[in-house]
């Protein structure tokens, strides 16, 4: 049976009868319904609703897009993403479409009540260990990304994505940044793993576990540095040659990513505080800590240093810079803080600012 959730009829923001493709409100509502287009979509597959009776096609036809092609896990072939190309009919041809992307590559998120469950929660998991590069749902993503940027170029290309759909685009949106390919990225409510730390209400408690982390956290990456340096200076000499070093936390910098996060949801909370606690770090002139802690997780300098893994990988979660919109609308619960209806609302309470890595 189907929710009303999934209606476009029932909850889609039917007062955008005109978009306005310089307006960021705008672009962050269609942005969301089409991401919402990717849930229902699986949903249709899971209902066998076909035709008529499918409830998909009005989540992204309504804002004149076509949906090019399905992306289908490899593992129990659930319906994870999709790609969309803009198609305005001839009648609105003459209006200012700039700002407007000619496609759009949306992923979904977990859903619990249906065939895919076992596998999303899988992939949940990888998202935790930072294993979510390894895994075939995200190879089928990455292709998908990478054959539409080489076709269309990146200035052509959106991503979007919800919850463990918005941790595939961001690292898509990584991925493609790192070789000079900045998309437009709108990612909502993307998982932050850490503890919950935004939760504690008194700031200076707050502010003194950043602290304590961040000086931690930069001191393990500069011994691990060290070593590394002291290793490559010993393979050099051996080998009678000298490689660059990469920084590509560095290189990513210029992409500037769209998150959209909840303070009421733990999933994605944290970002708020990350951000922010570069900037106090600044501050107080601890800004060299601070940018070679935001760049490294603790977790997994910890289980290098205890000899757990043989060298700690990019955190998933971290990205230099960001537009970050925060939703100050209160919800009744953390199913509503963390759902994706929430984004293409109009009457939303947000507080946006730029973060740029410096």
């Amino acid at each position: 049976m189907a929710s009303e959730r999934e209606s476009f009829d029932l909850s889609g923001p039917l007062h955008l009868t005109s978009i306005d493709w310089q307006n960021t409100q705008h672009q962050r509502s269609v942005a969301a319904c089409l991401v919402q287009g990717v849930y229902v979509l699986e949903r249709d597959h899971q209902e066998e609703r076909e035709g008529p009776q499918a409830l998909a096609p009005p989540w992204w036809e309504f804002f004149h897009f076509k949906l090019l092609r399905k992306l289908v896990d490899d593992v129990g072939f659930s319906i994870f993403g999709a790609l969309y190309e803009f198609k305005p009919p001839p009648s609105l041809c003459n209006r200012p479409s700039e700002g407007s992307p000619c496609y759009v590559i949306a992923f979904r998120g977990t859903l619990t009540k249906y065939d895919s469950v076992s596998r999303d929660l899988e992939l949940d998991v990888e998202v935790i260990r930072n294993g979510l590069h390894r895994t075939s749902r995200f190879e089928i993503a990455m292709q998908a990304v990478r054959n539409m940027v080489a076709t269309s170029g990146p200035s052509n290309v959106w991503l979007a994505g919800h919850s463990l759909g918005s941790a595939m685009a961001m690292l898509a949106g990584k991925t493609m940044a790192s070789s000079g390919n900045y998309l437009e990225s709108f990612l909502f409510n993307p998982p932050f793993v850490s503890a919950p730390i935004e939760r504690i209400q008194d700031t200076r408690v707050k502010h003194g576990l950043r602290f304590a982390g961040s000086v931690i956290t930069a001191g393990l990456a500069l011994a691990m540095k060290a070593k590394q340096q002291q290793q490559q200076q010993q393979q050099q000499q051996q080998q009678h040659r000298s490689k660059p070093e990469d920084e590509p936390f560095t290189t990513m910098a210029a992409w500037l990513p769209g998150l959209f996060v909840n303070p009421a949801d733990d999933i994605c909370s944290e970002y708020i505080g990350y951000f922010e606690h570069r900037k106090k770090m600044e501050d107080i002139g601890a800004g060299a800590i601070e940018r070679l802690a935001t760049q490294n997780s603790l977790g997994g300098l910890l289980m290098h240093a205890m000899g757990k893994q043989a060298a700690p990988e990019p955190p998933l979660h971290l990205i230099p810079s960001a537009k970050l919109t925060v939703n100050l609308t209160p919800s009744r619960d953390l199913k509503e803080a963390h759902g994706i209806h929430q984004w293409w609302r109009d009457d939303l309470q947000l507080l946006s600012e730029v973060h740029r890595y410096k």
